[in-house]
């Protein structure tokens, strides 16, 4: 397949698009690593799919956690095109020159075979995907991809449907579950000896990574095929995800809550350096007078360089008070989880958690270097039902408030997590005005958006009046931000 070479205003064109689609999915890219993008592929061919991928990455991409949305957004735009990415017309000849091979013909000639896809019956090109993953051979791999989409996914111009019901159109034909159990039978049946437990791991880890690598291909090539038929601008709008820090924790996937796992561990060192610096670098304390004098000795006193006694900062003690019934669990999890991942910065860290009971689950956390393995213990271990398991904000309340709020002293902090959906309970907001009476500082972290706030049964403004700040925590973003205004 030939890849016609854009010209210089058309790619910058494309270029400018790319980039303004990165920022729209979330990516924070700056006027001078635009043209820094811009410099790099001016030595890079587009040619070299990979040089140039990774050209473009090494300048605009400076979080691993935005990769994922680079490669997706890389994707749509630098898309190979030609006839062979129509949805027009049947079965393309199976030609294995494509954008890795296209400079090596002897490479390509070699693992063609010399055969032609529209001449395959299905069963041939059942035995062709069988020896290029036996053979981890990845241009023919390509290759039948593509074939393979041709086939099997009845892919229509304009038809509106989403790429995910093609690809399973496509592996449902393929049946690579069957395939892979038949990799693995020709493996044992081919060895000297009998495999070993773990010869027989390898071997098949071996094999499902060259069937994940198919798919991948299969993936791609019809993410390629739509972009040619729907257009580069209307495929990034419906493949853009959220950034990890950008997932609305009440709605997060599966996929995106393990995103969201792997983000906030870089987020709490960062966070833990940014609330250190803050406090050593706070405030002057009152002036010294002694060393003020002694350090203008040495030019005669005057002019005097006034020196200052700088107080050592006071960590504050955090309660954290967090609802964890179903509708806001994840948010409850996810900040705990980085209250307690930077509880160095505050003198002491206690968690109660409540649906329409209340418990303290400090003791969880105790000792634990694994704050998962915490949070597990939190959901299956804590006592936080009283009477229906629904919540009931005002009763949680009232038992905090009888069995610790003697302990509340004007050094702590009190974070209340919840929607403050009370089922039309009574509310009890007494004992949040009470509790900032004793406290230093109240804040309510809500994780729903701020247009649905006392709406049905939120009461969060009955609650916010007694608060120094109600704040809107959806992601991991917002969560960010709040917590560098903790002191």
């Amino acid at each position: 397949m030939t890849i016609a070479e854009p010209s210089q205003s058309s790619m910058l064109d494309l270029l400018t698009g790319f980039i303004v689609e990165l920022r729209a999915a979330g990516l924070p890219v700056s006027l001078t690593e635009n043209l820094d993008a811009m410099n790099a592929i001016t030595h890079i061919p587009i040619e070299d799919r990979n040089a140039f991928k990774y050209a473009l990455a090494a300048t605009l991409v400076k979080n691993n956690a935005h990769w994922r949305a680079f490669e997706t957004v890389f994707e749509v735009y630098f898309s190979l095109r030609g006839p062979a990415y129509s949805l027009g017309g049947g079965d393309e000849p199976l030609d294995l020159a494509d954008d890795d091979t296209a400079a090596n013909p002897e490479a390509a000639g070699a693992g063609s075979g010399g055969g032609g896809g529209e001449a395959l019956t299905p069963e041939q090109m059942a035995e062709m995907l069988f020896k290029a993953l036996q053979q981890g051979d990845d241009a023919m791999l390509r290759a039948l991809a593509r074939q393979a989409v041709t086939r099997y996914a009845g892919m229509e111009p304009g038809r509106p449907v989403g790429g995910t019901y093609y690809l399973y159109r496509t592996l449902r034909n393929l049946d690579l579950d069957n395939v892979l159990e038949k990799l693995m039978s020709e493996a044992k049946d081919q060895a000297p000896a009998p495999l070993t437990p773990l010869e027989e791991r390898l071997e098949q880890d071996e094999f499902q990574s060259r069937v994940d690598k198919l798919k991948q291909e299969i993936e791609s090539e019809i993410r390629r095929r739509l972009v040619a038929d729907r257009g580069v601008e209307a495929m990034a709008k419906t493949l853009r995800k959220p950034l990890p820090e950008d997932v609305d924790f009440m709605h997060a996937s599966r996929d995106e809550l393990m995103g969201l796992r792997k983000a906030i561990y870089p987020l709490t060192r960062k966070l833990a350096v940014r609330l250190a610096r803050k406090r050593r670098h706070g405030r002057k304390g009152p002036l010294d007078f002694r060393n003020t004098v002694r350090h203008s000795l040495s030019y005669g006193g005057v002019p005097a360089d006034p020196k200052f006694r700088y107080p050592r900062p006071a960590k504050p003690e955090i309660f954290v008070i967090a609802d964890i019934s179903g509708s806001v669990a994840a948010f409850a999890r996810f900040t705990l989880q980085l209250v307690h991942a930077i509880s160095g910065q505050f003198s002491r860290v206690r968690s109660f958690v409540f649906i329409d009971g209340i418990d303290e689950v400090t003791r969880f956390f105790e000792g634990v270097e694994d704050i998962s393995h915490a949070i597990h213990r939190v959901n299956t271990e804590a006592d936080v039902v009283w009477v229906d398991g629904h919540s009931d904000y005002g009763h949680a309340f009232e038992v905090f408030w009888e069995k610790y709020g003697r302990e509340i002293s004007p050094k702590t902090t009190v974070l209340i997590l919840g929607d403050a959906r009370n089922n039309y309970h009574s509310s009890q907001a007494w004992v949040i005005k009470e509790i900032r009476k004793k406290a230093r500082h109240v804040y309510w972290l809500n994780p729903e958006p701020k247009a649905y706030w006392d709406t049905g049964d939120s009461i969060v403004g009955e609650y916010g009046a007694h608060c120094d700040g109600t704040y809107e925590c959806r992601n991991l973003r917002q969560l960010e931000k709040f917590v560098e205004v903790l002191e």
